[in-house]
């Protein structure tokens, strides 16, 4: 046998070989984890955001993926607290082998899933809504925080109602107690007063002793901060029962969590980052496509599924600036890139935080937001000064 020739087919075997794993590699799918509360208390409104995650990675697989690779969602339950998600997101971790994280969830599961983010370095995207100041060099915020939300409506109510004393009410647990604290020294730092402040675990559905409570102290207006969905439902439910007719700022109110309510929901102040009424072309298309995708079936798109559908494609922005999927690249990426989606151009470049428009809005009878008060390019604040974006 000519040695040469043998050495020639051996290593064109080899070239060859190399090749195709390196076309398998290339093809193999990139897989986008959303640990999201499918029970518990985000029950109500996590549909909708898995609905928004599943739209946007159908329309990028459509126009070929990023860098040739589909993209696949895997969906786990992290049961809206602590425990369940400290499973989904070692499950999504060690056996599922993500390559992010994109999700909204309480800030009792964001809380104990960090450290296991952390331990494995995954980038983690978190489209919640929260009370701020949460900071990790692996997680990127594409949501609203205190300083963006509180203001518009404690500032309305002040100058519109001639408000004074407030009751707050909200669920025991780092989102319900951040947001009040803020909202009381912001309260009282515009010459207001807090003439009472209660709290219920976040599992409670009683609201009847706080509601006392509430009315005992005869405040001009009530702000509550409760977990999302299901306590938001259960206590303004046992409001409207009571007669409770104050004015009402929500501050965990989404808009598809008030179409749920029905008519308890009506009169009620919120401040969003989105609202489906938003007249932009780009905002007009996403509601379009939700419509079409899930028919009858389609959740109200809401500030909390919104953010969950502009965080996949500024994941895939990072991805195609960084070139690969490795986690560091991508992490240095995403505090670069921006995104046009239904709010507008959204970029984390704040301590990994994003500046954001906001809107003023009161629920209608039929659940839809009337928006009172536009404010654009509302800055967050310091959040994580310690982290370079």
């Amino acid at each position: 046998m000519n040695p040469i020739r043998s050495l020639s087919a051996a290593l064109l075997l080899t070239v060859s070989a190399a090749a195709l794993s390196s076309f398998a590699f290339a093809a193999d799918p990139i897989k986008i984890g959303v640990p999201v509360g499918l029970s518990g208390a985000n029950s109500v409104v996590a549909p909708s955001v898995v609905q928004s995650a599943q739209l946007a990675v159908d329309e990028i697989n459509a126009k070929g993926g990023v860098l040739g690779r589909q993209l696949v969602l895997e969906v786990a339950d992290d049961a809206s607290g602590a425990a369940g998600a400290q499973k989904a997101f070692d499950a999504l971790i060690s056996q599922k082998k993500v390559d992010v994280l994109i999700s909204m969830e309480t800030s009792a599961a964001r809380n104990a899933a960090l450290p296991i983010v952390a331990r494995s370095k995954t980038p983690y995207i978190y489209t919640s809504f929260y009370e701020g100041k949460s900071c990790s060099p692996f997680m990127f915020v594409n949501a609203w925080v205190p300083e963006q939300q509180v203001p518009p409506i404690v500032d309305y109510f002040g100058k519109e109602k001639g408000t004074k004393a407030y009751f707050l009410i909200g669920s025991d647990y780092a989102f319900g107690r951040g947001m009040l604290a803020f909202t009381r020294k912001y309260i009282e730092k515009n010459g207001g007063k807090v003439v009472g402040e209660e709290y219920l675990p976040m599992d409670g559905s009683d609201w009847t002793s706080i509601i006392s409570k509430l009315k005992g102290a005869a405040p001009d207006a009530l702000i509550t901060s409760t977990a999302g969905g299901a306590p938001n439902v259960t206590l303004t439910k046992q409001l409207r029962a009571a007669g409770v007719k104050l004015p009402y700022g929500n501050l965990a109110v989404d808009e598809g969590t008030a179409k749920a309510m029905g008519t308890d929901a009506e009169g009620i102040f919120l401040s969003a980052s989105y609202v489906t009424g938003i007249e932009t072309a780009a905002n007009k298309a996403f509601l379009a496509d939700i419509a079409k995708k899930f028919g009858k079936d389609a959740k109200t798109p809401n500030d909390l599924s919104v953010p969950e559908y502009e965080a996949v494609y500024a994941y895939k922005a990072a991805v195609e600036k960084a070139g690969s999927t490795n986690s560091a690249a991508v992490l240095k990426a995403l505090a670069e890139v921006s995104v046009v989606g239904p709010r507008g151009t959204i970029a984390m470049s704040k301590q990994h935080h994003a500046p954001l428009s906001m809107y003023l809005g009161e629920v209608q009878g039929d659940g839809s937001v009337k928006v009172i008060k536009s404010f654009p390019s509302v800055d967050p604040g310091d959040q994580c000064p310690n982290l370079k974006s």
